[in-house]
């Protein structure tokens, strides 16, 4: 839960960041502009810095309700961070088509608790860690440039390969197995700083998986589960 109040709180620091640099470059009607022939680039590229949470979106199985013992099961997102390489094309004065591979460390937890009558909770908690090499397409849609600064939207898909997945794992029934491979779609925003010797771009991003990534093999921890899907909330720094 600190976890997620302090990506909260980077998130709250981004936007007043951004408003106090909007304002004070409508408030500078004269100002000498930074890498006046940036935007005349077709292509260009960086790299990135960032934190992620990742979490889950859990569907419980039905027969989870009908056993003796209640059985809580609860997603857990932490705390973890990427490294990526930004290339950029320039379709327009507005818009750019990017592909930003990353790799991607993060942990999500799942934890459960088995409570039976007249007897202390069982609580326990599955560590599941993935390295995932991330392949994201998108279009960034950018306002037209104020003085030093661009604000921007984007959105796009990506598919990512977990290098550390369990799937194939025989003979455990402890394991909470992940499926190696993943998709789904993402949005964000940002703001581009034109500095002296080069652009910074503070951005966020939410991504959404779309298939099930859960490995159902009737192992202990899973028949109590139907689905998980990921949710990932990044904040990044850009470099280009």
């Amino acid at each position: 839960m600190n976890q997620r109040i302090s990506i909260i709180y980077l998130v709250v620091l981004f936007l007043l960041f951004s408003i106090v640099g909007l304002h004070s470059s409508y408030g500078q009607q004269m100002k000498v502009k930074n890498l006046e022939k940036y935007d005349n680039q077709l292509m260009h590229f960086g790299f990135l810095l960032g934190i992620n949470n990742t979490d889950f979106k859990v569907t419980r199985s039905s027969e989870l309700y009908k056993s003796d013992s209640a059985l809580i099961v609860e997603p857990d997102g932490l705390t973890g961070f990427n490294l990526g390489i930004v290339s950029d094309i320039q379709l327009s004065n507005n818009f750019d088509l990017r592909f930003v591979p990353d790799l991607a460390f993060s942990q999500r937890n799942l934890n459960y608790q088995i409570i039976n009558p007249g007897k202390a909770p069982i609580k326990v908690i599955k560590k599941i860690e993935s390295t995932f090499i991330e392949f994201p397409l998108e279009i960034k849609f950018k306002s037209n440039r104020i003085n030093n600064y661009r604000m921007y939207v984007s959105g796009g898909f990506k598919y990512m390969i977990d290098l550390v997945s369990q799937a194939k794992v025989e003979n455990n029934q402890e394991l909470v197995k992940l499926k190696k491979k993943d998709y789904g779609y993402f949005i964000g925003f940002g703001i581009d700083c034109y500095m002296p010797l080069f652009k910074f771009s503070p951005e966020i991003k939410m991504f959404q998986g779309l298939p099930n990534v859960l490995q159902n093999d009737q192992a202990i921890y899973t028949t109590s589960l139907t689905s998980l899907k990921s949710r990932v909330f990044t904040v990044s720094l850009l470099f280009e």
